[in-house]
């Protein structure tokens, strides 16, 4: 009945749109003793959309991972090998690059559209690649890697932008679970992908070819899906919104949708957001519990842990391969349970968990590195707490800040706020991974890895003082409740 009441509105404006809907809702609802909150829409037809979405994140994951395995191979054939601050700049351009892509993401997001960013962020990325695949220097490695990196920066706030806004509320926490699940095949891709490299000589240019396959993948599928209906309606083409939310829900929840989508979207925000209304204005509360979220997540260790993880099996008798295999799996499995559990404990008691499991691992790691411990049980705490962390680290504190902060930005904000709090997390990772070999020598494990536990029982109690539930809301609910309309 619904779908073909709706196309009544199309070529109504936004403001006279949300008058009537507000008025039509309750009493349509009345006489047809039902409401569509009742029946939740089909999740087949948004999944395909949020699939392609994820290849970012796989990229994202992969592109991470790439240089690990060849970068002796790298340095030898470009002339580098034995200069770690040369080999250090093939990893840390591209998170420089990612930190510029991020901090342009929500300007260009909101500008021409989330589908068009997929795209625009994918083209760096092949551009990229293909520098790296064939360059004969360490200049045009380094190049190559920063345009990797405007791609990687512009690609994952968007994915998040997108999955929030297109997913069903009954199934965002599971579509949202994807992106770190992608991201782990990502890592794992690249790190089977790079197995050859030492084996065969320039074997390490496949392993940038590969990269370019699923980047075209993107630009090409993206032209099939549908457009965020919030964004459309937020530039006043309710028109459009109306046929993205029937591909997205059904026709029989379109009404609905456009109904709740007007009680925070008056489709006339378009104006400009002032840097300062993020930074001290009356954004200020959301986007300070985002950005921090995003940087205790990186204080936590976890991208240290990743760099030392190495070292840890090898003083235990594991092969860097197989110690590579074994991180991959408890990472994955980790987002597995996440996926399984979002939509039913929610996002405040994952992330509450999973913190405080990270906690109660690098305790287990400060255990492993003290003197009183014999040598062998300290190699079998030092790799049990490593493994425990990364899967602690999957199951909350990894996916649910890239799910969790697109839900509670307000509409108007939302791509913007997502910018500014990944480039925290990008500035953050950055000298995290710049001064933890220092630090480490400097202070020694015991001290250091206290430090990273302390970080991860801040964001317990943060987590417990400042996060609200989102599980099962639609995102206007949340709007409202956390920014009532003056």
């Amino acid at each position: 009945m619904w779908g073909r009441q709706y196309s009544m509105y199309k070529r109504l404006p936004p403001r006279d749109y949300a008058n009537i809907v507000d008025m039509e809702e309750n009493s349509a609802l009345l006489q047809n003793n039902m409401s569509p909150e009742t029946s939740n829409p089909s999740w087949r037809l948004s999944l395909p959309h949020v699939l392609v979405a994820t290849i970012t994140s796989f990229l994202f994951g992969y592109h991470i991972g790439v240089v690990n395995e060849p970068l002796e191979s790298i340095s030898e054939d470009l002339g580098f090998s034995g200069n770690t601050l040369a080999e250090g700049l093939v990893v840390s351009t591209c998170l420089g690059g990612a930190f510029l892509g991020s901090l342009l993401s929500g300007w260009v997001a909101d500008g021409v559209g989330r589908r068009r960013t997929f795209q625009l962020c994918a083209l760096p990325m092949i551009i990229g690649a293909s520098m790296s695949a064939i360059t004969n220097n360490l200049v045009g490695m380094l190049l190559g890697r920063l345009f990797v990196g405007i791609g990687l920066g512009l690609g994952p706030p968007v994915a998040s932008l997108y999955v929030t806004e297109v997913s069903p509320a009954f199934v965002r926490g599971t579509y949202g679970s994807f992106i770190q699940i992608a991201t782990c095949l990502g890592l794992m891709g690249a790190l089977f992908i790079g197995i050859p490299a030492k084996e065969i000589a320039g074997w390490w240019r496949i392993c940038f070819w590969v990269s370019t396959i699923p980047a075209a993948i993107l630009v090409v599928a993206m032209m099939f899906c549908a457009e965020s209906p919030h964004w459309l309606y937020k530039r006043g083409r309710t028109e459009e919104a109306e046929a993205e939310f029937g591909k997205l829900l059904g026709g029989s929840h379109v009404k609905f949708a456009m109904a709740e989508l007007s009680k925070s979207d008056r489709g006339d925000d378009i104006d400009t957001v002032r840097l300062s209304e993020l930074l001290y204005g009356r954004h200020f509360r959301v986007v300070f519990i985002g950005s921090t979220l995003f940087a205790l997540q990186q204080l936590s260790g976890i991208n240290a842990v990743f760099y030392f993880s190495a070292t840890v099996f090898k003083s235990a008798g594991v092969p860097s391969n197989l110690a590579n295999v074994f991180i991959g799996i408890a990472n994955l499995t980790g987002s597995l349970i996440a996926m399984a559990l979002m939509d039913k404990l929610g996002r405040k008691m994952l992330l509450l968990w999973s913190f405080f499991g990270m906690a109660i691992s690098m305790a287990l790691q400060v255990t492993a590195a003290s003197s009183y411990i014999p040598k062998f049980g300290a190699l079998y705490l030092s790799v049990g707490g490593m493994l425990l962390f990364v899967f602690t680290f999957a199951t909350g504190a990894g996916p649910v800040p890239g799910l969790l902060l697109p839900e509670i930005f307000p509409s108007r904000i939302r791509a913007k706020a997502m910018a500014v709090c990944m480039s925290v997390h990008w500035v953050i990772n950055f000298f995290v991974g710049l001064l933890f070999l220092g630090l480490l020598e400097k202070l020694g494990p015991q001290l250091l890895y206290s430090i990273f536990s302390t970080f991860c029982v801040m964001a317990v109690v943060f987590v417990k003082r400042n996060v609200v539930e989102t599980k099962g809301k639609s995102l206007q609910e949340i709007e409202i409740a956390l920014l009532p309309q003056e």
